[in-house]
C-alpha cells in the first residue's frame, strides 16, 4: 500500500508540472514523443496564456552549463589506478570466497557463506534450475576473467579443475541457452587463450594439456543437441536434459533470444572441430525466426511456438527475450564473414529505428526529448507498455559496435541518470511514472559494458566518471560478509542471498578493463569480440573458414550479395567523434540536466 501511494503521489506531480511546463513553454511532459499513447495528460484542464511568446522547452534546463564540465571532464591517473585496484579487489572478494565456501557448487550465497546448486525439491523453480546445472558454473564462468586481471597461475589452477572435476552427465535440467552463453563459450574461450599464442595474453599454454576443455564444450554441445530435435520450425526447444534430453513436459514455447543467440558459441565450436552440425543447427533456428518476422514491420516478437509458428508474445523491444537476437546477427558477421548475418543485422536495426525509437532525431542536437527505444507491437509499432528493462542498457554497447556512437552517447546517458538515481538499475523502470516497476537489481553487467565500449571508441573521462560510479555504489549497497548480493529492492536496499555468475564474468571484468588502459587487450594488434557473456574471443580467419561444402544441405541458402556500409568494410557507417570533442562532455549540458531531470533527479 505504501508503495501504491507514492506511485499515486507522483502521477499527481507529474499532472501538476504538466499545468506548469504548458503555462510556461506551451508544452507538456510527455517526452514530446510524437506517438500516440493511451495515458496522455489532459492539457485542456490547465490555464494558457494565449499572448505570451513561447520559449524553448529546453531553455529550462540550461541553468550553470559548468556543473556538468566540473565534474566529469578530467579524471586523474591516480583516481584511475585507484579504481581499477578497486576492482580488482571487488573480483577476487567475490571469487575467493566463492572458491572457499561454495566450489564445487554453482554459485556462491554471499550472505550465509554457503555453496547454492539446482533446487532438486522444486524441479519448477526455473530462475534457480535454468542455470544451475551442478557443473561448477561460476569457476567456468570466470576462467577467462582471471587472465584478463593478470593472473596466468590462478587460471592455470582453474583449468585444472575443471579438467578434474566437471562432468555434464548430470541429470540436470537446464536451458538451453544459460548452459551455452555461460559453459560453452566459456569453455571455448579458455580453450582458445591456452592454445594460441597469438591471442592478446600470449602464450599462456598449460603443459600437458590436451584440448580437454575442447573436449568438454563437444560434449555439452552434444547434450544440448536434442533441443533442435522434434521441432517443426526448426525452433529448438529451451530446455534439456543433460542425461536424457528435452523433458516429456517440456512446454512448446520459447523467447527469440534464447533460441536465436547460440551461433556464436556454436559456431566457433563447429569450426575448431571441423563438424558443421552445431552451427548449421544454430544456423537454422535463426533463419526460422527470421521468416517469422512482420511483413508490415519487419518487426519480432518475444515468445514464440516452435511447433505452430505463432507468435505467443507480440511484443517487440530490445529487453528480455529478443536482446542478444540482435547483438549476435552482428558479432556472427564479424566473426564469420557470413553475408546473411549482416544483411539480417541491417533490416533488424532499420525497423528497429522505424518502429521502436522515440525522441529527437539528433542526440546532440535539435529541441525535443532524448532518444528512446520503446516496446512495441511487432505487427502495427503501437506502444504495448511505459516500462524498459535494465538487460536494453546492452544497446549502447551493439551501437558502438556498429558505428553508430552518437546514438550510443545519448541512450547510455539515459541509463546513467536511472543508476544515479537509484544506486543501482531496476529490472523494469517505467518512464512514464518516473518509477521501478520491477525492483530487484541482481548485479547484472549491461550498463558497465556499454560504458566500457563508449570509453574505448571515445577516450572521455565522462566514462571513467560513470565506472567509478558504478563501482562506490556496489561497494556501499551489494557488498555482504562474503560477497556481493542481488538487491531486492533499489530503493530500500534490501538484499537477496544470491550472487549470480555474470557479477564474476562480466560486471567485474569490464569494471577492470575501463580503468586498465595498459591490459593487453588493449596493446595487442590481433583484434577480438566478446560474447553475450563478457568472454574473449579472438576475431581469427580460422573462423572465417569452414570445412565443409555448405552449411545447411536441406535447404536453399540465400546467394550471399556485396555487404555495403558493414561496420568493418571501407565504406563504413561509423559516425566517429572528433578529437576535439574527447575532453567536453559527450552530451551537451542541457541535454544531460534534461535527462536527469526527466528520470526525475531533481
Amino acid at each position: 500500500m505504501q508503495w501504491r501511494s507514492i506511485v499515486v503521489a507522483l502521477v499527481v506531480l507529474r499532472l501538476t508540472v504538466s499545468c506548469l511546463l504548458w503555462l510556461a513553454f506551451g508544452l507538456g511532459p510527455s517526452w514530446g514523443f510524437n506517438f500516440p499513447l493511451n495515458f496522455n495528460f489532459n492539457l485542456t484542464s490547465c490555464a494558457t496564456k494565449e499572448d505570451s511568446p513561447k520559449k524553448s522547452y529546453l531553455s529550462l534546463f540550461e541553468g550553470d552549463r559548468d556543473e556538468y564540465d566540473r565534474r566529469y571532464s578530467s579524471f586523474p591517473d591516480t583516481l584511475k589506478i585507484k579504481m581499477k585496484g578497486m576492482a580488482k579487489d571487488m573480483f577476487y572478494f567475490g571469487y575467493d570466497n566463492y572458491m572457499k565456501y561454495a566450489f564445487p557448487e554453482d554459485e556462491l550465497n554471499p550472505i550465509d557463506c554457503q555453496g547454492r546448486g539446482p533446487d532438486v525439491l522444486n524441479p519448477s523453480n526455473i530462475n534457480i534450475n535454468d542455470v544451475l546445472g551442478n557443473y561448477s558454473l561460476t569457476l567456468i564462468d570466470t576462467l577467462d576473467t582471471l587472465l584478463v586481471l593478470g593472473n596466468v597461475s590462478e587460471f592455470h589452477r582453474a583449468v585444472k579443475l575443471v579438467i578434474d572435476t566437471v562432468s555434464f552427465d548430470k541429470d540436470s535440467t537446464v536451458q538451453v541457452f544459460e548452459a551455452n552463453i555461460r559453459i560453452l563459450g566459456s569453455l571455448i574461450s579458455a580453450h582458445i587463450l591456452l592454445t594460441d599464442p597469438k591471442h592478446p595474453f600470449g602464450n599462456v599454454g598449460l603443459v600437458d594439456y590436451d584440448n580437454e576443455l575442447l573436449h568438454l564444450a563437444h560434449d555439452l554441445a552434444v547434450r544440448l543437441l536434442p533441443a533442435f530435435e522434434n521441432t517443426s520450425t526448426g525452433i529448438p526447444y529451451p530446455r534439456v536434459n543433460l542425461k536424457s534430453g528435452v523433458p516429456p513436459d517440456s512446454i512448446n514455447e520459447t523467447c527469440t533470444a534464447g533460441a536465436g543467440s547460440l551461433l556464436v558459441e556454436f559456431g566457433i565450436l563447429s569450426r575448431l572441430i571441423g563438424d558443421s552440425t552445431f552451427e548449421w543447427v544454430a544456423r537454422r533456428a535463426v533463419r526460422a525466426l527470421w521468416k517469422l518476422r512482420s511483413n508490415e514491420t519487419g518487426l519480432l516478437g518475444n515468445v514464440v511456438n516452435i511447433q505452430t509458428g505463432q507468435w505467443v508474445s507480440k511484443q517487440s523491444g530490445l529487453g528480455a527475450g529478443m536482446d542478444s537476437f540482435y547483438e549476435y546477427l552482428l558479432k556472427s558477421y564479424i566473426l564469420f564473414g557470413e553475408k546473411e548475418d549482416y544483411r539480417m543485422f541491417q533490416a533488424s536495426y532499420e525497423s528497429i529505428q522505424n518502429h521502436l525509437r522515440r525522441g529527437r532525431e539528433s542526440c546532440n542536437e535539435g529541441e525535443g526529448d532524448p532518444p528512446l527505444y520503446v516496446n512495441v507491437n511487432m505487427f502495427n509499432g503501437q506502444i504495448m507498455n511505459t516500462w524498459i528493462d535494465s538487460l536494453q542498457a546492452f544497446f549502447p554497447g551493439l551501437l558502438v559496435l556498429n558505428g553508430d556512437v552518437e546514438e550510443a552517447i545519448c541512450l547510455h546517458a539515459f541509463y546513467y541518470a536511472i543508476w544515479k538515481r537509484f544506486g543501482a538499475l531496476p529490472e523494469r523502470y517505467n518512464w512514464q511514472l518516473q518509477a521501478p516497476d520491477v525492483l530487484f537489481y541482481p548485479l547484472r553487467p549491461e550498463l558497465v559494458e556499454s560504458t566500457y565500449l563508449l570509453y574505448q571508441a571515445t577516450k572521455n573521462p565522462f566514462y571513467l566518471h560513470v565506472g567509478m560510479d558504478i563501482l562506490e555504489s556496489l561497494e556501499k549497497n551489494a557488498k555482504v560478509r562474503c560477497g556481493y548480493a542481488t538487491l531486492h529492492h533499489v530503493v530500500d536496499k534490501s538484499k537477496e542471498d544470491r550472487m549470480e555468475s555474470f557479477f564474476l564474468s562480466e560486471t567485474c571484468k569490464y569494471l577492470y578493463l575501463l580503468f586498465d588502459d595498459d591490459n593487453p587487450l588493449h596493446k595487442s594488434e590481433n583484434k577480438y569480440i566478446f560474447t553475450t557473456e563478457g568472454h574473449v574471443v579472438p576475431i581469427d580467419k580460422r573462423f572465417r573458414e569452414k570445412q565443409w561444402n555448405d552449411l545447411s544441405p536441406c535447404e536453399k541458402v540465400v546467394p550471399d550479395q556485396e555487404t555495403s556500409n558493414g561496420p568493418f568494410s571501407n565504406n563504413s557507417n561509423c559516425d566517429r567523434i572528433p578529437e576535439e570533442r574527447r575532453y567536453s562532455l559527450p552530451l551537451k549540458s542541457v541535454y544531460m540536466r534534461q535527462i536527469d531531470h526527466m528520470v526525475g533527479l531533481f
